[in-house]
């Protein structure tokens, strides 16, 4: 078996839990969010933990008992410009059908730009030789699986990834395939 990599998603926010786009606001755990994130439960913890620079990401890996080795903007969560803070609902009142994953995001990022982040972790951690944890956002972590599993990243709305949640990465004979999904925190 190769190496794996481990996505840990943050706690609850105050924000994810009422379904407000939170990207580069670096806004904190809820009580919730640091019950659910001491509750995480890794029965192997690789050499490398990589995180999000984001406060709601390093305070979920220090609760979950990891000690981050490197911080990375490339684990940063999606770039929601002018739909930061905002909902869903919200923005489909003034655009229909919209969705982080169909429709352009004015001021944020593409799905392409996503993808490339997802991509350049993807390759790192190839390099690294070792298994990782990376420990960041739903959204990103959602376009790291399809990546890895050579989806486009709008294919991302196909998978859950819940706060607090581990999903694993690895591969069956040097295919890449996901191990684990969406695993709730004990």
């Amino acid at each position: 078996m190769g190496h794996r990599l481990f996505l840990l998603r943050h706690g609850q926010t105050e924000w994810s839990a009422t379904g407000r786009h939170t990207g580069r606001t670096d806004i904190p755990l809820t009580q919730a969010g640091e019950d659910q994130a001491r509750a995480v439960r890794l029965t192997e913890k690789p050499p490398l933990v990589w995180s999000s620079p984001r406060r709601r990401a390093l305070r979920t890996a220090e609760l979950a008992g990891l000690t981050v080795t490197e911080t990375t903007e490339d684990l940063a969560e999606w770039d929601y410009g002018d739909y930061e803070g905002v909902t869903t609902d919200e923005i489909r009142e003034t655009v229909p059908g919209w969705t982080v994953w169909t429709h352009p995001i004015p001021g944020g990022e593409s799905a392409t730009d996503v993808a490339a982040r997802a991509d350049a972790v993807i390759a790192r951690f190839r390099a690294a030789g070792s298994d990782v944890i990376a420990v960041g956002h739903g959204h990103f972590s959602r376009v790291l699986v399809t990546r890895w599993i050579g989806l486009p990243a709008v294919s991302g709305v196909h998978f859950a990834v819940d706060p607090a949640s581990i999903t694993i990465l690895g591969d069956e004979r040097g295919v890449p395939q996901i191990d684990h999904l969406n695993l709730p925190p004990s």
